[in-house]
């Protein structure tokens, strides 16, 4: 998988874990496609510590998906339910 959508996901389960400060910097380099000289520009930071937080967050997110896994739990209840009926499905989101 494309480490770029990988941390996509991880971040869609373990961002609210996040300062509100890589939460920014983080959806702005990946979700809105700014480069690191634009976030630094609006932010009034350096390139340098734009790129040290995303690396930070990189390292946090892989360290939460270690630990907890909940990424990697998804997937594998994604691959077993692949091939329910979509009445069984309903119920079971229900549930969760």
């Amino acid at each position: 998988m494309d480490e770029r959508i990988y941390l996509i996901n991880l971040y869609d389960y373990y961002g609210i874990l996040l300062t509100e400060k890589q939460q920014v910097y983080f959806e702005d380099y990946y979700f809105n496609n700014l480069s690191l000289s634009e976030i630094s520009d609006n932010y009034e930071v350096s390139r340098n510590a734009i790129h040290k937080q995303l690396k930070d967050v990189e390292v946090k997110l892989n360290d939460y998906e270690r630990k907890l896994k909940l990424y990697e739990k998804a997937l594998e209840i994604r691959k077993l339910t692949a091939h329910f009926d979509q009445s069984i499905l309903d119920k079971i989101n229900k549930l969760i």
